[in-house]
């Protein structure tokens, strides 16, 4: 087991003007289950492979505890990777697969079973040992990639997207598969997903990144309740945040439309010391609750989509009122979404007024679009 260590680690495309990763610098604990998550083309991968060796580090460096790794070969690195497609034999046994790199280094005979057997009764395997890869499912295949790498057993887990090829029940119960496993095993994992969810239910820590730069990293509790700017506050949560612009009006309140949001006087010191009477606001659906239509700062909005999922139910609607132009022209998505009761949920079409629960909303600046704390 070891610490990993990017110190402004970048790698810059031939051909590319700007780089895939942008000096990166990010601190993995010993042990820790860190996920980097983000869009396509944000660097996630790019940042697994540069620790891999598969990928070049064009400035700063890497390091796996206290050893430079910068320009070292893959072989040298002493991790383990799994791959989004699995990347086993097809003419081998499951056995064989599992042992393969163990067979290439010279690991005796004797040892290589006893690894093998380990891995396998962790996984769930061993009536499986003798079969090929084409007579497994998908998420047997999975687990006989997780088990190629248990039985290195490296200093370092790195796993790009795992679980993308699952369907979507098998997912769910995977994920938590692999969580407990390599809470069992201790063993430091950095995992790449693009899917939100996975991140938030399976890391220690979360690693957002955009454009190839650190957005934040921090506990998935932490990144949903305080994000650190407007890009992660629309990344993080599903279903994601409502967000838009507002004017601040006399009185210290913020009006977009029929809406009206009250604003602590920290965030009205912050825009105004930026020279602005516009703040970005955001609020999570979980925090607008159904109103009635005298109620003063209310959202009002024609429902378009109930989603019914048993314990919850999600409106998705869009604002109304005699200045809802206005307003969708200030929404970074012209749908609002609120969670409401399920056996209370509004009809499609129906016109209902939303009001954003004291405390619950988020502001940013319209200038940066970092957070302003309240």
């Amino acid at each position: 087991m070891a610490t990993v260590t990017y110190d402004k680690a970048t790698r810059v495309y031939p051909g590319q003007d700007t780089p895939a990763v942008d000096s990166l610098d990010l601190a993995i604990e010993d042990g820790e289950f860190l996920v980097l998550v983000g869009p396509s083309g944000c660097g996630k991968s790019t940042s697994l492979r540069m620790l891999a060796g598969l990928e070049e580090v064009d400035a700063g460096s890497i390091r796996i505890g206290e050893r430079d790794v910068t320009h070292m070969p893959p072989k040298d690195r002493d991790i383990a990777m799994v791959f989004q497609n699995y990347a086993l034999y097809p003419h081998m046994t499951v056995a064989a697969n599992m042992g393969f790199a163990l067979k290439i280094s010279g690991t005796p005979k004797a040892e290589i079973q006893r690894r093998v057997l380990e891995a396998a009764k962790l996984l769930d395997l061993v009536e499986y040992l003798d079969r090929k890869p084409k007579a497994l499912s998908g998420g047997q295949r999975q687990r006989v990639a997780m088990g190629r790498a248990i039985v290195r057993e490296p200093q370092v887990f790195l796993m790009d997207e795992p679980l993308s090829n699952l369907d979507a029940k098998l997912r769910v119960s995977t994920r938590t598969q692999i969580a407990s496993l390599q809470r069992r095993l201790g063993i430091t994992t950095v995992y790449v997903t693009h899917d939100q969810i996975e991140a938030m239910t399976m890391g220690d820590r979360v690693c957002v990144l955009k454009d190839g730069l650190l957005q934040q990293v921090d506990t998935p509790l932490n990144l949903y309740d305080t994000p650190a700017n407007v890009f992660v506050a629309g990344f993080i949560g599903s279903p994601a945040m409502n967000i838009a612009t507002f004017d601040i009006i006399e009185g210290g309140r913020a009006k977009l439309g029929e809406a009206d949001v009250s604003v602590p006087r920290s965030v009205l010191t912050k825009v105004s010391d930026e020279g602005s009477d516009l703040v970005t606001i955001g609020f999570r659906p979980e925090s607008l609750v159904p109103v009635s239509s005298e109620d003063v700062g209310g959202i009002p909005v024609t429902v378009d989509v109930v989603e019914e999922l048993g314990s919850d139910a999600f409106v998705y609607g869009h604002p109304a009122g005699p200045k809802a132009a206005e307003q969708t022209d200030r929404m970074r998505s012209d749908t609002v979404i609120a969670r409401v009761e399920p056996r209370m949920a509004p009809a499609k079409g129906e016109k209902i007024v939303l009001k954003v629960r004291e405390g619950e909303s988020h502001f940013f600046s319209v200038k940066t679009g970092e957070r302003i704390p309240q």
